[in-house]
């Protein structure tokens, strides 16, 4: 939030504080890179996805012939996004999910490690959103896959909490079996 209202302070959206500008401009390059840092961890995330869903439809034999790849899910996850999963970010908060699935994965895509502030130059904090869209852009360049169709697959996504009840109810009265 700090890093929020500093940059609305330094475009001068918001009124000037006392604040002195080098402290704001501070407040948000932390911010930035506690964005960054979650950004990557969500794509650590997708990409896991990403492959585990191009090797069960490999495995399954419906797309034989087909170049299903991690990019294919990238491209319906960003494009394609079902109804039901796009209501359940909304009601997270999530509004623009394609701009946050699209940037962790472009961030993931050139990081295997996420690095320490001082390996980013303040201009690349400022501006990362550009240089994550890039990339991801560019991977899907790089990359010989079909193109998913919409509704071509179907997934949900759950919350952690949603995820532990299901598995608690999985095994009947919500206590695993010694």
């Amino acid at each position: 939030m700090e890093s929020s209202r500093a940059s609305l302070v330094l475009q001068g959206f918001l009124p000037g504080t006392e604040t002195p500008a080098d402290d704001l401009d501070q407040q948000l390059l932390r911010g930035r890179y506690a964005e960054l840092r979650m950004l990557f961890y969500i794509g650590k995330d997708l990409m896991r996805w990403m492959e585990q869903c191009a090797e069960s439809a490999i495995f399954s034999g419906q797309f034989e012939g087909r170049r299903i790849r991690p990019e294919t899910f990238a491209v319906f996850l960003v494009q394609h996004v079902p109804d039901h999963v796009r209501c359940k970010l909304e009601s997270w908060g999530v509004l623009d999910f394609c701009a946050l699935f699209r940037r962790s994965i472009g961030l993931h895509t050139v990081f295997h490690d996420f690095p320490s502030p001082e390996s980013f130059s303040p201009d690349f904090l400022r501006r990362y959103h550009r240089h994550l869209d890039l990339w991801y852009e560019q991977r899907l360049r790089d990359s010989v896959f079909d193109r998913p169709q919409p509704h071509q697959f179907t997934f949900d996504l759950f919350a952690s909490g949603e995820y532990t009840l299901m598995l608690e109810q999985s095994w009947g009265d919500g206590n695993p079996k010694e």
